[in-house]
């Protein structure tokens, strides 16, 4: 039977010659992921099964991120407990403040993860390392708990939508505009529990960093999981990054999809997510004048080495809005020391931007940039829900960094050929 990229990769960890939409399978993992707030739920379930160790102490990765640095005793107490969990059970890959950084950018950059594995994470966003070739998707913190003592868990396989990417993008426009276009066009569920497949010539000219931003919010979509075939730039990212052994694989001719869409990256323009949902999509041209309060660039999405260079090209020589904080948080400890060697804090704090020690922080209302009522904020991240960033009568904007940088000169959303 003709199978996707994602069901063969399940097929294979399931030990079954094929496999197909709906059936029910229990698959191996190869990492079994956790952070701040939803490992001390798992830690508490594993407690409850009774195991004295883990199935694997080097596919578990627990990497406290939302909160920290840590900004109450809660936020403490929590990471006190997860520290002390991973050192009784031996944990290899436990990263906290200064080798830490956000989680899904850090399994990539440390190589924990790569093409043809299968991955949980206690963390909606797990979905990022599809952008490596791997079906990697998010679960709750009792799965979590499961996979850490059986090294295996249940999956229904899902249905796939083919995403066939054409053409070139325009300067500025980065995967984040892609991502933002295609959940504007499907809808935050039009993929619901089903696989988002990108393929097409026009990978050929997105980055890996824009692939692990736009397989970042596959979830946003409803997606089971984004996944990216795998080419030669994918290989050299995990040649560079990964010792582990790594198994590509690409989707039958014939596999079935229940939706196919073709994307002319040429005719994607800057987007911009509108409060409330990530599918409130509009381009620049059509964004009005939306004064803001904040630009956080930064997250699991935007907070790599590419999307700080393309800040810092806009920022040199410029300075923020004398209304506007300016925040960025680069994503990793390698990433933020890669950004100050190259000079980009030197533009960065000569602009009058803040940069930040890795952390999620604002993404989630977490610290480090919380917004108070009426006030609004263009991100890189995520998710743009009612009181994600703070206050319920608050408002995010969901954009590229290209978009959340120029809008910090301008006071106003704005993309950079403004300036």
């Amino acid at each position: 039977m003709a199978m996707t990229m994602t069901q063969k990769i399940l097929a294979e960890h399931a030990g079954l010659a094929e496999v197909k939409a709906g059936q029910l399978i229990k698959a191996k993992l190869d990492m079994v992921l956790g952070n701040d707030i939803t490992t001390p739920v798992a830690v508490k379930e594993f407690r409850k099964i009774g195991l004295n160790k883990v199935f694997d102490v080097n596919k578990i990765s627990i990497v406290p991120d939302h909160f920290t640095p840590n900004k109450d005793i809660k936020s403490a107490e929590q990471v006190k407990f997860i520290k002390e969990f991973a050192r009784e059970m031996g944990i290899v890959n436990y990263f906290e403040i200064g080798q830490m950084g956000v989680e899904h950018a850090l399994l990539p950059e440390k190589g924990l993860v790569t093409a043809g594995d299968v991955v949980i994470g206690a963390d909606s966003h797990t979905c990022t390392y599809g952008a490596l070739g791997a079906f990697s998707t998010g679960i709750g913190s009792t799965d979590m708990a499961a996979g850490m003592a059986t090294g295996e868990a249940w999956f229904k396989v899902p249905e796939a939508i083919k995403f066939v990417l054409k053409g070139k993008p325009a300067k500025w426009v980065s995967g984040k505009d892609i991502i933002l276009h295609i959940i504007g066009m499907i809808g935050v569920d039009g993929a619901l529990y089903k696989s988002m497949e990108f393929t097409g010539e026009g990978l050929g000219h997105l980055s890996m960093d824009d692939r692990l931003a736009m397989a970042n919010m596959a979830i946003e979509a409803g997606g089971k999981n984004g996944i990216f075939e795998v080419d030669d730039k994918t290989l050299e990212y995990i040649n560079e990054h990964s010792t582990k052994p790594y198994k590509v694989y690409k989707a039958d001719p014939d596999a079935e999809y229940c939706e196919v869409y073709e994307i002319d990256l040429s005719s994607v323009k800057l987007t911009v997510a509108f409060p409330h949902l990530p599918e409130n999509a509009r381009t620049i041209d059509n964004v009005g004048s939306v004064k803001i309060d904040q630009a956080i660039i930064g997250s699991c999405t935007n907070g790599r080495i590419e999307d700080l260079r393309v800040s810092a090209e806009i920022l040199k020589g410029r300075k923020v809005h004398k209304d506007v904080r300016c925040i960025i948080i680069p994503a990793t400890q390698k990433i933020w020391k890669q950004a100050m060697n190259e000079g980009l804090f030197d533009i960065f704090i000569d602009s009058g931007a803040a940069v930040s020690t890795p952390t999620c922080g604002p993404c989630l209302g977490g610290h480090m940039g919380i917004l108070a009522k009426g006030e609004r904020a263009v991100a890189t991240t995520n998710r743009n829900f009612v009181g994600r960033m703070g206050h319920p009568e608050s408002e995010v904007y969901l954009a590229s960094p290209a978009v959340a940088a120029a809008s910090a000169v301008m006071g106003r959303i704005a993309g950079p050929e403004e300036l």
